[in-house]
C-alpha cells in the first residue's frame, strides 16, 4: 500500500481526486494527518481509504476504496452508507439462545431476533423483537430460572459502609439504590436461585477512624460476610488492606483514588467507581483544546488527591503543558488561595471533597479569583446545589458562593447510560432514575451520593453475577456459597475469577473491570452556566475521541489565557529631549568648526602665534568630537534595530573618548608645561627662553594613546553589545487582562564595572590633576603661552561638569530621559564654555584692535591690557635699542672719515715745515699749537653720545 509522504503534493492527472465521506461517517486515510488531508486534493495511485461510522453505525456497501490508475476509485457504482444498527446486546441470551432471521451481523433494519431459554429456565419478555431505524420493537427479555421459595432460600450477607455525612455524603442516594439492586436481584428466578442476598451496613461518615471501628464490628460479628463494599476512598483504602488478611473481596461503589489501583497492595479489590486518573486524560485533552499550556493545582491532603495530581503532572508533562504552581491544604484554604492569587494562577484544578470545596470557594470570593479571567475545573460527583447547602464553617452567603462558582467545569464519569436502552435489570438509565427519586427523602439536587447512585445499584448486579457464576447456577458444577468462611481461599479466588470476567449492560452503562479492577468508563464535561450544570460534552480516553456540543459559555466571550498576557514595551528617550539636545550640539559643533577656522586663518599673527594654536586646534576638534557623541547618546530602538546597536554602543564610546581626550588633553598639555617651567624659577630660566612645540604635541599624543589602546582592549577582550533591563509589570488602565512589562535598552558589557572604573579613574585623577596645576598657575606669567588663565578656567568648568555627571548618570541609568540630559547637556555645556573662554576673547581683541592686518601695526601699538603690559614694554625697548644701534654706526663712521682727514693733513704739513726738537720736558715744542686730534676728537664722541 502506498502513503503519501508528507512533503510531496501530487498534481492531478497523478492520482485519485479525494471524496467526501458518508453522512454520520468518516474516512481514515493511512499514514496522513489531518493537516497533510487538509493540504492536498489528489492522492497516488494504488492508494487505499477506508470507510468509518461513528456511534451505533456500520457501513453498508464498500468499506475499502483503493485508487486506479484512471484516477478513479473502486466499486464507485456502489454507495457507501453508515447505517444505524440495533444493540448487539439483542444477539445474545444468558441461559438461552438467540435466533436471526432477515438479516446479518450487524443486526440491520428488518432483521428479526427469536429467543429461546434453556431446559429449567422460562423466558420473561416478548419471545420476538424486529430492528427498525436502529431500535429493536421490543424490551429484550431474559431467561429466569425455576426459582426455589423463599421459605428454602439460604442468606449471603454483605458488609456496607455508607458515608451519610463527611466529606462525601454518598450513602444517602447509594444505600438506597443497593437496597433497590437486592430487591431486584432477589426477585430474579435465573440469578442466585438458591440464595438471598442480605444487606449489614453502617454509616462511616467518609472517616477512616470510624470506619475500622464498624469494620471489626463485621468482621468479629456473626454472620459472615461474604464481601465488604465501602464507599470514600479514605475508608476503602483502609478496608481493602484489611480485607486480604480475612480472603475478603471488596466491591466499592463510590472510591476514585488512583492509590487503590495497585493490585500488589490491593490485590482483591474491585470498584464500579472509576478511578479518579480518568478524569486526567479528559482534563488533558481540554487544556489542549483551549490553548492552555500552563495551569495550577490546589488540593486537600489527601491519598486520593495527591496520587491523583501526580498522576496528572506526568500526563501534562507529556502533553507539554506545565504546572507552574501546586499548593495544598489539609482543613484551612485560606493561604494556598492567596498564593494562587498572588502568582497569577488562571487555569486552576481543584482536587477537594464537597466540604472543602465550599471553604475553598469562599476564599476564592474574599480573593476575587473568579470571573472572565479564571476557570476552575472541580470534580462532577458534588452534589448538583453543593454550593447553596448551609455550612456553618464558612462566611460567605450562598450570592456570594454562586457569584464565586460562575462558569467552572466539572469532568465527571459518565454514571448513568445516556443511551435510552434496557440494562440487565431489565430497567433503563431513566426508569431508575426515577425510582430512585421515589425512594429518597428529599430532592436528589439536595441528596449526596445521587450521581454516583447508578455505580451502587450495578455494583449489585456485578456482585450477584459473580456469586450466581461461582455457585454453578444453571446447571454448572459450582460451589456452596454457605460454606464459605474468612479462612476458605478456594471461594474467594472463584468469586475473584468470576468477578475478574464481569460484563453486561448496566444503569450506568457497560459494567467492566480493567486488570487493576477499575471501571472503564466514558467522562462527562459539565459547565455550570446560571447557577446549574450544563452538559458540553463526552470524552471517551480509549479512543481519544472527544464528543463536543458546542454550548460552553464564557464570561467574558471567549475561553480566557492561562496566564496574563504580557506585552513587552520598550521605553524609548523623548524625542523632543533629544532634538532639542541635537539642535544644542549642532549649533556647538558649529562654533567649533568657526572657532577651529578662526584659528587657522589667523596663525600668522604673533598674538595667536604666542598662545599654542595647533593646540587650541585640537581642542577646537576635541570639542567637536564629543559633541557629536550626544547623537549616538540619544539613538535607541526608536531609530534603530537591534544589529545597528553595538556600532552605536561603539560610536558613544570611541567619540566621547577621542573627544575628551583631544579636547581637555590639549588643555591639560599646555597648563602642565606652565607649572612645570614656572614653579622652579632657579632651575627652569633656561627653559623659558625656549619652548619646543614637539614636546606639547607629544603630551598631547600620549594621552590620546592611552585611551585608543585602553578602549582598543576593552572592545576586543569585552565587547559592548545590547543588553535589557527589566522593569516591575504595570497594569494598564483599562479592564483588559494583558499587563505591561518596560524594558530598557543599555549598551553593556560583561564586565562593565571593572571597564567603567578603569576608565572612570583615570580619567578622574587627569581631572583633579587639571584643577590642581590651574590653581597653582593662576598668578603665573608667560608670553610662550598667552591663554594659560584661559585654559585653566575652561579645565575648572570641564572637571566639575564631568566629576558631578558621571556618577549621576550611573544612578540614574534606569530612568533613560534623566540619564540623557545629564549626560548630553553636560558634554554641551562643557564645550561650550571651553571654546566660548578660548576663543572668543582671541576673537574679540583681534576685532577690536585690527591686529590681524599686519605684524607692523601690531608692533606700533601698545595696549592697556592688564596681561599684556610687559609684552609691550619689551616690544618698545627693542624698537629704541634697535635705533640707537643705528645712531651709533653712523657716529662711527664719521669718526672714521675725520681721523682719516686729520692724518692727510698732518702729512701734508710736515713736508712743508721741518720737526722741531722735541722739549726736554716731554711737552711740544714752546709755542706749538695742540694737535687737531685731541682738540676735537672727545668732544665730537661725547656730542655725538649724547645728541
Amino acid at each position: 500500500m502506498l502513503a503519501l509522504p508528507p512533503a510531496i503534493y501530487l498534481p492531478a492527472p497523478s492520482g485519485c481526486q479525494i471524496i467526501h465521506p458518508p453522512w454520520e461517517g468518516g474516512i481514515r486515510y493511512r499514514g496522513l494527518t489531518r493537516d497533510q488531508v487538509k493540504a492536498i486534493n489528489f492522492l497516488p495511485v494504488d492508494y487505499e481509504i477506508e470507510y468509518v461510522c461513528r456511534g451505533e453505525r456500520e457501513v453498508v456497501g464498500p468499506k475499502v476504496r483503493k485508487c486506479l490508475a484512471n484516477g478513479s476509485w473502486t466499486d464507485m457504482d456502489t454507495p457507501s452508507r453508515c447505517v444505524r444498527i440495533c444493540s448487539k446486546s439483542y444477539l445474545t441470551l444468558e441461559n438461552g439462545k438467540v435466533f436471526l432471521t432477515g438479516g446479518d451481523l450487524p443486526a440491520l433494519d428488518g432483521a428479526r431476533v427469536d429467543f429461546r431459554c434453556d431446559s429449567d429456565f422460562h423466558l420473561v419478555g416478548s419471545a420476538r423483537s424486529i430492528c427498525s431505524q436502529g431500535l429493536w420493537s421490543a424490551p429484550k427479555p431474559h431467561c429466569q430460572v425455576n426459582r426455589t421459595p423463599h421459605s428454602e432460600r439460604r442468606a449471603v450477607y454483605i458488609g456496607a459502609l455508607f458515608p451519610m455525612s463527611g466529606g462525601w455524603p454518598g450513602g444517602q442516594a447509594c444505600q438506597p439504590a443497593v437496597e433497590m439492586a437486592l430487591e431486584d436481584v432477589n426477585s430474579r428466578r435465573d440469578i442466585l436461585p438458591d440464595y438471598e442476598l442480605k444487606l449489614i451496613h453502617h454509616d462511616s461518615k467518609c472517616d477512616p477512624g470510624q470506619a475500622t471501628k464498624y469494620l471489626y464490628e463485621l468482621l468479629y460479628n456473626d454472620p459472615i460476610k461474604i464481601i465488604l463494599m465501602p464507599g470514600c476512598s479514605s475508608v476503602s483504602t483502609l478496608v481493602a488492606e484489611a480485607a486480604r488478611m480475612w480472603n475478603l473481596i471488596v466491591l466499592s461503589y463510590g472510591s476514585s483514588s488512583p492509590a487503590l489501583s495497585n493490585r500488589q497492595r490491593f490485590p482483591t479489590f474491585f470498584r464500579t467507581h472509576p478511578s479518579a486518573t480518568l478524569h486526567n486524560p479528559t482534563r488533558v485533552k481540554l487544556f489542549e483544546k483551549w490553548g492552555w499550556k500552563k495551569i495550577a493545582t490546589i488540593q486537600q491532603t489527601t491519598e486520593v488527591f495527591t496520587s491523583t495530581l501526580d498522576d496528572l503532572e506526568e500526563r501534562v508533562k507529556e502533553a507539554g503543558i506545565e504546572i507552574t504552581f501546586r499548593q495544598s491544604f489539609f482543613s484551612d484554604p485560606a493561604v494556598p488561595v492567596k498564593n494562587l492569587k498572588r502568582q497569577d494562577a488562571r487555569i486552576i484544578v481543584g482536587l477537594f471533597y464537597e466540604t472543602e470545596a465550599r471553604k475553598v470557594f469562599c476564599e476564592v470570593y474574599k480573593e476575587r479569583l473568579f470571573g472572565k479571567k479564571y476557570v476552575w475545573f472541580l470534580i462532577g460527583w458534588y452534589a448538583d446545589n453543593w454550593f447553596k447547602t448551609y455550612d456553618p464553617s464558612i462566611n460567605c452567603t450562598v450570592d456570594e458562593m454562586t457569584q464565586a462558582v460562575e462558569g467552572h467545569i466539572t469532568t465527571e464519569i459518565v454514571m448513568l447510560n445516556p443511551a435510552n436502552t434496557r440494562s440487565i435489570s431489565n430497567m433503563t438509565s431513566q426508569e431508575f432514575v426515577e425510582k430512585l427519586t421515589k425512594r429518597l427523602k428529599r430532592h436528589p439536587e439536595e441528596t449526596g451520593g445521587f450521581q454516583e447512585a447508578p455505580l451502587a445499584y450495578d455494583a449489585i448486579w456485578a456482585l450477584a453475577l459473580a456469586l450466581n457464576k461461582t455457585s454453578g447456577a444453571g446447571g454448572r458444577a459450582g460451589v456452596r456459597l454457605e460454606d464459605f468462611n474468612y479462612n476458605n481461599q478456594t471461594i474467594t479466588d472463584q468469586i475473584y475469577r468470576a468477578m475478574n470476567s464481569s460484563s453486561f449492560e448496566g444503569v450506568s452503562g457497560h459494567v467492566v473491570f480493567d486488570a487493576s479492577g477499575s471501571r472503564m468508563a466514558w467522562t462527562l464535561i459539565e459547565q455550570l452556566q446560571g447557577g446549574s450544570y450544563k452538559k458540553i460534552g463526552y470524552y471517551d480516553s480509549t479512543k481519544d475521541d472527544l464528543s463536543w456540543s458546542r454550548t460552553d459559555k464564557w464570561i467574558g466571550g471567549s475561553p480566557p489565557a492561562d496566564q496574563t498576557l504580557v506585552i513587552k514595551t520598550f521605553r524609548f528617550l523623548s524625542q523632543k529631549l533629544f532634538i532639542s539636545v541635537s539642535v544644542l550640539s549642532s549649533l556647538g559643533i558649529v562654533l567649533a568648526v568657526v572657532c577651529l577656522s578662526f584659528n587657522i586663518y589667523n596663525s600668522h599673527v604673533r598674538y595667536i602665534q604666542n598662545s599654542q594654536p595647533n593646540l587650541n586646534n585640537l581642542t577646537a576638534v576635541g570639542c567637536s568630537l564629543a559633541l557629536a557623541a550626544v547623537f549616538p547618546l540619544g539613538l535607541d530602538g526608536y531609530h534603530i534595530g537591534r544589529n545597528q546597536f553595538p556600532f552605536v554602543c561603539q560610536a558613544r564610546l570611541w567619540l566621547l573618548g577621542l573627544g575628551f581626550s583631544l579636547g581637555y588633553g590639549s588643555m591639560f598639555t599646555k597648563i602642565w608645561w606652565v607649572h612645570t617651567v614656572f614653579t622652579k624659577k632657579e632651575e627652569k630660566k633656561e627653559w623659558r627662553k625656549t619652548l619646543e612645540p614637539w614636546k606639547l604635541y607629544a603630551t598631547v599624543g600620549l594621552l590620546v594613546g592611552m585611551d585608543v589602546l585602553t578602549l582598543a582592549i576593552w572592545q576586543i577582550m569585552d565587547p559592548l553589545h545590547r543588553t535589557i533591563e527589566t522593569f516591575a509589570k504595570e497594569e494598564p488602565k483599562e479592564d483588559i487582562d494583558v499587563s505591561i512589562l518596560p524594558q530598557l535598552e543599555h549598551c553593556s558589557s560583561k564586565k562593565m564595572n571593572t571597564w567603567l572604573g578603569i576608565f572612570y579613574g583615570y580619567k578622574g585623577l587627569l581631572l583633579l590633576l587639571g584643577i590642581f596645576l590651574a590653581y597653582e598657575t593662576k598668578s603665573v606669567s608667560t608670553e610662550k603661552i598667552n591663554d594659560h588663565r584661559a585654559v585653566g578656567m575652561a579645565i575648572y568648568n570641564v572637571a566639575v561638569l564631568c566629576l558631578i555627571t558621571a556618577p549621576v548618570t550611573m544612578i540614574l541609568s534606569s530612568q533613560q530621559d534623566a540619564a540623557f540630559a545629564f549626560a548630553s547637556l553636560a558634554i554641551v555645556f562643557s564645550s561650550y564654555i571651553t571654546l566660548v573662554v578660548l576663543f572668543v576673547p582671541k576673537m574679540r581683541r583681534l576685532i577690536t584692535r585690527g591686529e590681524w592686518q599686519s605684524e607692523a601695526q601690531d608692533t606700533m601699538k601698545t595696549g592697556s591690557s592688564t596681561n599684556n603690559n610687559e609684552e609691550e614694554k619689551s616690544r618698545l625697548l627693542e624698537k629704541e635699542n634697535r635705533e640707537l644701534e643705528k645712531i651709533i654706526a653712523e657716529k662711527e663712521e664719521r669718526v672714521s672719515e675725520l681721523r682719516h682727514q686729520l692724518q692727510s693733513r698732518q702729512q701734508l704739513r710736515s713736508r712743508r715745515h721741518p720737526p722741531t726738537p722735541p722739549d726736554p720736558s716731554g711737552g711740544l715744542p714752546r709755542g706749538a699749537p695742540e694737535p687737531p686730534d685731541r682738540l676735537s676728537c672727545d668732544g665730537s664722541r661725547v656730542h655725538l653720545l649724547y645728541k
